[in-house]
């Protein structure tokens, strides 16, 4: 489904001649309702009490999203509003469902295992959601150019998406969900959370993902347009350079799952913390087809170790009973941030001058802002679990060396330091 479909929704919207501004908001907006709508998961799950019958419910939904996200070419000049309005159902559907599953997976996954067992599951959905998303850049590449035969390429790929989805409900309903007893109502709401938040762990580190998707976003929906218009690159080099992220990230993913329950969620999580920031500003400085597939495989590690640990972060400063509660809150605010952000960056492209690509200054920005969260809110967080010390220094070089591509890049090292001093002799 990611890979067939939603990660398309850019440039189906490019397709459908988008704004800068409503690029923005078919990014921002569904992620902001669909967060907002997770305030009232637990009152579903009450009703329902089964997380199971939530989860795969909202699933199934979510999955018929693509039929009238598929019709609204039909819909003449408010075509792009009516895919921001089945976007927002479709993320709402979506992310409903998102608390219930944490939960339910917390429940299953052995806490000292979470790392490994993570991170092979996002490299088996990583390197399907990579195959899917190179299958549907051919499909779409494969069409000829004219509007009529580039809608069927996204009608082909929106209806795999639609059938994986429909898939992977019925596995979700084959899926075993221990006893679980919902709260007729959360303990504490959700500004009672706000005003804790800088007083405990888990608040601060949602403050810090807030902060840092808020940057993120401000950048997020401006890379499809940069490749399509500023670069105009075609469909099939689009989809190259993304890939590149995604298969480096679902290599990466096991490694660094493997140092986390080793090393330390929190550990991982401020390498990255560093290592990451500056992806967004290595977009200004060439628009080399080469360069930016290396900028994006860099991206593609360093977000694996980001990702993963974060996430893992969540299971470590939570305890069951209130876990779908407070993962329902941090949701509420990150979606309020990345809305601000996207509008913020909307507005910005919309009036900036000082480039030549109106889309350098929010990448500049974004950059900036990421380190700002890291310096502010890193040194904060605290490590729950008992892990064994390493310098981070030692850490990175041991991630670089197990990862499976590590053979190849260290052996042309010492070629390449060769081949200098043959030069220079």
């Amino acid at each position: 489904m990611i890979g067939f479909g939603e990660s398309f929704f850019p440039a189906f919207a490019v397709f459908l001649m988008a704004s800068n501004i409503e690029l923005a908001l078919l990014t921002s907006v569904p992620l902001l309702l669909g967060s907002l709508v997770q305030l009232f998961s637990h009152v579903l799950l009450r009703r329902l009490r089964s997380r199971k019958k939530l989860v795969s419910s909202m699933a199934l939904l979510q999955g018929l999203m693509y039929i009238p996200i598929l019709l609204v070419f039909f819909h003449g000049e408010h075509r792009v509003l009516y895919l921001i309005l089945f976007a927002c159902l479709y993320w709402i559907f979506g992310m409903i469902l998102s608390p219930a599953w944490n939960s339910w997976m917390g429940d299953l996954v052995n806490e000292k295992e979470r790392g490994s067992y993570f991170g092979k599951r996002n490299k088996i959905t990583g390197s399907v959601s990579f195959l899917s998303y190179v299958a549907a850049g051919l499909i779409l590449h494969s069409y000829p150019s004219d509007r009529g035969s580039e809608y069927l390429g996204f009608v082909t790929i929106f209806l795999f998406a639609m059938s994986s989805r429909i898939f992977s409900y019925r596995y979700l309903r084959k899926k075993f969900e221990p006893p679980y007893e919902s709260q007729s109502k959360p303990e504490f709401t959700f500004l009672d959370f706000i005003r804790e938040a800088r007083f405990r762990n888990y608040g601060r580190f949602v403050l810090y993902l807030s902060l840092m998707n808020f940057s993120v976003y401000m950048a997020a929906p401006f890379f499809v347009p940069y490749m399509l218009k500023d670069l105009h690159l075609d469909y099939m080099s689009f989809t190259v350079v993304n890939a590149a992220a995604i298969v480096v990230k679902f290599l990466a993913m096991p490694v660094w799952g493997k140092a986390s329950d080793q090393f330390g969620t929190k550990k991982i999580l401020s390498l990255t913390g560093f290592l990451m920031p500056c992806v967004s500003l290595l977009w200004v400085i060439s628009g080399d087809f080469y360069y930016l597939v290396a900028i994006q495989m860099y991206a593609g590690f360093v977000w694996a170790g980001f990702e993963l640990s974060a996430f893992n972060f969540v299971f470590d400063t939570t305890t069951p009973k209130n876990r779908s509660t407070v993962i329902a809150y941090y949701n509420v605010l990150n979606g309020i941030c990345i809305f601000a952000g996207s509008v913020i960056g909307g507005i910005i492209v919309k009036y900036n001058t000082l480039f030549w690509s109106k889309y350098f200054l929010v990448f500049i920005l974004s950059t900036g802002i990421r380190y700002i969260a890291s310096f502010l809110f890193i040194p904060k967080l605290k490590e729950v679990r008992i892990v064994e010390a390493i310098p981070y220094s030692r850490l990175f070089f041991k991630i670089i060396r197990t990862m499976p591509t590590a053979g190849v890049v260290f052996s042309l090292i010492p070629f390449q330091k060769r081949r200098s001093r043959e030069d220079d002799t």
